[in-house]
């Protein structure tokens, strides 16, 4: 399989990971896809009062630099691993 139709494949899978997933791993997950489908961060920083999409910006800027390929690699590793945690606990 292709890397980008594991990747969308994966993306979809994160739509289901469980409501207890933590918003630190959410926010990994966030950086990560957008540094996969957009690049590096281009937008400037939310202001200090819009704490959601300031924590989000943040999250893509952590992974600023990483190629997108490399990105996606990231993404599917991460879904793999929070997927197999939560059937762990189930």
């Amino acid at each position: 399989m292709a890397l980008k139709e594991d990747f969308e494949e994966h993306a979809e899978k994160a739509k289901t990971l469980p409501e207890n997933t933590s918003n630190e791993n959410k926010l990994i997950l966030y950086g990560l896809y957008k540094q996969s489908t957009v690049g590096n961060v281009n937008t400037s920083r939310p202001g200090m009062f819009n704490m959601k999409d300031r924590a989000k910006w943040d999250a893509w800027k952590a992974v600023e630099g990483k190629s997108q390929e490399e990105a996606m690699n990231d993404y599917i590793t991460k879904v793999k691993q929070l997927k197999e945690e939560a059937a762990g606990s189930a």
